[in-house]
């Protein structure tokens, strides 16, 4: 027993020297894990100035903004797999929709459950994994269950015509249940609605409040630390939002796509078209697009940022009410990037910059300098790593593989540098992925085939001479491209595509 104690005693000095060289107060620090989903940086605090983002803002200005960081899979169940198992697509095989990542890695260790397995209490809410498209919710990685809420939501009659809608059956996993007709047969919702509503009457108002009223409840056992992820639907579509977003804006002003072109020499199959905003009403399937409705999209992504952007003000003002802020590590992330007509696409699922470029904001009490920025390439697989390491965690030993580097040094000096790339992926039909290489100038794409492993197809930008990526240099930059090959053939060949208990 006397043994024990000292045992404990020794911990609780070890945790407290660990707190105070990190600037925390004595007891160990708490975690939010904020994630948005398809935003982009149309933030004020990245330079947008037509964006009225004032809450996300103020998160900058508490800690230290990424100016290069780059999800590792512009797909929404991809991207959330990245970060919490740390692990890229090209390691595990997850590009795709319908695979349970633990069908393959039955024991991996989410980033929730190393904190869970190192004394923290953990849970989530809104979308945090991806749940719908055949994708379920992890169970193990919470300490109590996760609280679901809807991503497709609409409250006016007229957006549904009181029917089910093709997005609302892939997100409630309709056809694992039912058998339903085709999926031409079922109707389409409204693109956006805008009706005179408390911001509660949508998924994220509630988010907010849910999570409002949990950090009341954590706040009176203030010796047990949390780890809370609080997941935002919008800007996904629809682009579901009160008026009164909508009428912050005034649709005539804001930016139209600058270069709506396929990069010249760059192959058809890399371009992302349409895909799922024709699943909604009117955006045509096919033929032209008019400026009205372009105008209509961008507006609509703009009020639903400022929407979720008010939601997460109004978390963040309750932890500053409640005193908890100084020890509270806060992470904003968001989960890929969206097309807004660059290219003529929409939405994510390439490997353009606009779809891959994510905002990321890491507020760490005492290590990261409030206000500070950094150009340090950086990856949604970093969050596991360095939140572990700034949470005085041991490194995660999983059985998954761990693709991050901790930003930690970095967040104590922006000018640190541990990476020289960032390095994502996509995949297209069949087994064709891209790896993509993302320099503080270049990207290259080497897109091949799993089966064949031969004769990849090249893309190079310069984003230095050509921020729209109108030109694939791949042909005319031959010793940059063989530069950046050697950089992506350090890395491993990417993983096949994982089927479903097979790893």
């Amino acid at each position: 027993m006397i043994k024990n104690k000292v045992t404990l005693r020794a911990l609780a000095s070890g945790l407290m020297l660990w707190a105070a060289s990190h600037g925390f107060a004595s007891e160990r620090p708490n975690v939010m894990l904020i994630l948005v989903d398809d935003l982009k940086p149309t933030l004020g605090a990245y330079g947008d100035e037509h964006a009225i983002s004032p809450n996300i803002d103020r998160l900058a200005n508490m800690g230290m903004r990424f100016d290069l960081a780059y999800c590792n899979q512009s797909v929404c169940m991809a991207s959330r797999y990245n970060l919490l198992l740390g692990s890229r697509s090209t390691s595990t095989g997850f590009y795709r929709f319908g695979t349970q990542f633990r069908e393959v890695y039955p024991d991996a260790v989410t980033l929730p459950q190393h904190f869970m397995n190192n004394g923290y209490h953990v849970e989530s809410m809104g979308k945090v994994f991806h749940i719908g498209h055949g994708n379920t919710n992890d169970e193990a990685s919470w300490s109590i269950p996760h609280h679901k809420e809807k991503v497709i939501e609409y409250v006016v009659p007229e957006s549904t015509n009181r029917q089910l809608t093709r997005e609302e059956v892939f997100f409630q996993n309709s056809r694992m249940h039912f058998k339903l007709p085709p999926m031409k047969d079922i109707p389409r919702g409204a693109l956006g609605e805008a009706p005179d509503v408390l911001d509660e009457a949508y998924a994220d108002g509630r988010v907010a409040t849910h999570a409002i009223n949990r950090l009341r409840t954590l706040k009176k056992n203030p010796d047990q630390p949390f780890f809370m992820a609080v997941g935002f639907a919008r800007p996904h579509l629809p682009f579901s939002a009160p008026k009164k977003y909508w009428d912050m804006y005034d649709a005539a002003k804001l930016p139209m796509p600058e270069f709506e072109k396929a990069p010249k020499g760059t192959p058809a199959f890399a371009v992302k078209g349409r895909g799922e905003i024709s699943n909604f009403k009117p955006f045509p399937e096919t033929g032209p697009i008019s400026d009205d409705l372009k105008r209509y999209v961008i507006h609509g992504y703009y009020a639903s940022m400022s929407y979720v952007d008010a939601q997460i003000g109004r978390v963040i003002d309750e932890l500053k009410r409640l005193k908890m802020e100084d020890n509270t590590i806060i992470v904003l992330w968001g989960d890929h990037g969206w097309h807004l007509g660059d290219h003529g696409s929409w939405t994510k699922h390439s490997n353009f910059e606009q779809a891959n470029r994510i905002p990321y904001l890491i507020v760490a009490p005492g290590v990261a300098k409030p206000g500070s920025s950094t150009t340090q390439l950086a990856e949604t697989v970093d969050i596991y790593p360095t939140l572990a390491e700034l949470a005085g965690l041991p490194a995660p030993k999983v059985p998954q593989p761990i693709d991050g580097v901790s930003m930690v040094p970095v967040l104590k000096d922006s000018k640190e540098r541990i990476r020289d790339h960032a390095y994502h992926s996509f995949a297209k039909r069949g087994n064709l992925v891209g790896q993509a290489i993302r320099t503080d100038r270049y990207r290259m794409v080497r897109w091949v085939d799993l089966n064949e492993k031969e004769s990849p197809i090249y893309e190079l930008y310069d984003y230095e001479k050509d921020p729209l990526e109108t030109v694939n240099l791949a042909e005319s930059q031959p010793e940059v491209l063989a530069t950046l090959e050697r950089i992506a053939d350090q890395h491993p060949f990417p993983s096949a595509v994982a089927q479903r208990g097979k790893k």
